[in-house]
């Protein structure tokens, strides 16, 4: 299990309307970014970093503490701290410890089972007599499997200090990452065998995977899959993970007996495609959208793919209107042009503020299909 360091900001947990509490916790994150670079963006408000190679480089782990301390608490309030695991390490930040190698089973066996965020969990085991973590890990697994189910054989290993995770620590489908640095398999940058990176986190994360897929099913455990496409949500999807690394994969692929060719080529010619970047947040449906001109009428996109007048305003899910500062577009898309299926459109790219949109029409409505920001 990983030893990390948790920056943990209590004024910015929670994301205002303007996005000055996310802007503020960015800065946070680079400032803890000039003493690792492999810092990781748990929630808002809440970032972690490996402290085994920069505990060696700044002497020791409460020097390392006290520096981070100094720095970040210059932007705003802090709680520093580490353990074993990042559960644990969050309370010892809330707590500004510093958690011994080996000690985190003993430092978590007083605090009250409702820690673990499973309000059920911690009725029915007040129910039991099983009031702390200690208590609740002293039950045999089995039994625990048996009674509490797969997630509850999750939260008894965090209780006991023998996993460090979960799930509602990491960052779900649809939150961005700030501040994070990544790198491939025999990529240099950062050092990752120095600082902890890259190789160890494939590998914990592998292990953790394979014990979700006891405990689920092979297809209990789904990973994301690049694919070729004209829309953000038509160049993502999810197959069942294997466990297996990229070359093998391509090798398998380019096999002739792998059915190559099923999925789209991300990297072919795509006409109506936009321009990278690519948006942050995808949602499962798009939302309807009102786009207007200075003078209040409708935009819309000609037979000939280009807009009838300029964008001044945009409505998004009937809220209220925003101020269009920029745009760029349209890209027309005609998509199985010689059936009855087939489908005309057009995106375009919109920034609002410190938002900015991807919009496309489709049947005369504007829709909200992702965002960049």
């Amino acid at each position: 299990m990983n030893r990390l360091l948790v920056v943990r900001c209590p004024d910015l947990l929670v994301p205002d309307e303007d996005g000055a509490v996310l802007r503020l916790f960015a800065e946070v994150v680079e400032t803890t970014g000039a003493f690792c670079p492999w810092v990781t963006t748990v929630a808002p408000g809440l970032c972690s970093l490996p402290v085994r190679g920069p505990a060696r480089y700044f002497g020791g782990e409460e020097p390392l503490v006290a520096r981070i301390t100094e720095a970040t608490a210059a932007l705003t309030p802090v709680e520093v701290g580490v353990a074993d695991g990042l559960f644990a390490a969050v309370l010892a930040a809330r707590g500004h410890r510093v958690v011994p190698a080996g000690g985190t089973p003993a430092f978590l066996a007083p605090f009250p089972v409702a820690v673990l965020g499973r309000p059920d969990l911690a009725e029915l085991l007040a129910r039991l007599g099983l009031r702390t973590l200690g208590e609740f890990a002293a039950l045999p697994e089995s039994h625990v499997l048996g009674r509490f189910g797969a997630d509850g054989v999750t939260c008894h290993r965090v209780a006991g200090g023998r996993s460090g995770e979960l799930d509602e620590l990491h960052p779900r489908p649809g939150r961005r990452t700030a501040g994070r640095r990544t790198a491939g398999r025999g990529d240099p940058v950062g050092e990752p065998e120095f600082w902890g990176g890259v190789s160890d986190a494939d590998a914990r994360a592998g292990r953790a995977l394979v014990a979700v897929q006891e405990l689920l099913g092979p297809d209990g455990v789904l990973t994301a899959h690049l694919q070729g496409g004209r829309g953000p949500a038509e160049r993502a999807r999810f197959v069942t993970w294997t466990g297996r690394d990229e070359q093998n994969e391509q090798n398998e692929k380019n096999s002739p007996t792998s059915g190559a060719g099923t999925d789209p080529d991300p990297g072919a010619p795509w006409p109506g495609r936009i321009p990278p970047p690519a948006p942050a947040v995808v949602p499962p449906t798009p939302r309807p959208a009102e786009l207007a001109d200075p003078d209040g009428r409708a935009v819309a996109v000609s037979g000939r793919g280009l807009l009838t007048t300029v964008p001044h305003r945009l409505s998004v899910a009937g809220g209220p209107w925003a101020a269009v500062t920029a745009w760029a577009g349209p890209w027309p898309t005609e998509e199985r042009w010689w059936t009855r299926s087939a489908r005309r459109g057009a995106r375009l790219q919109a920034v609002c503020g410190p938002a900015a949109h991807l919009l496309v029409a489709e049947g005369g409505r504007w829709w909200v299909e992702a965002t960049y920001g």
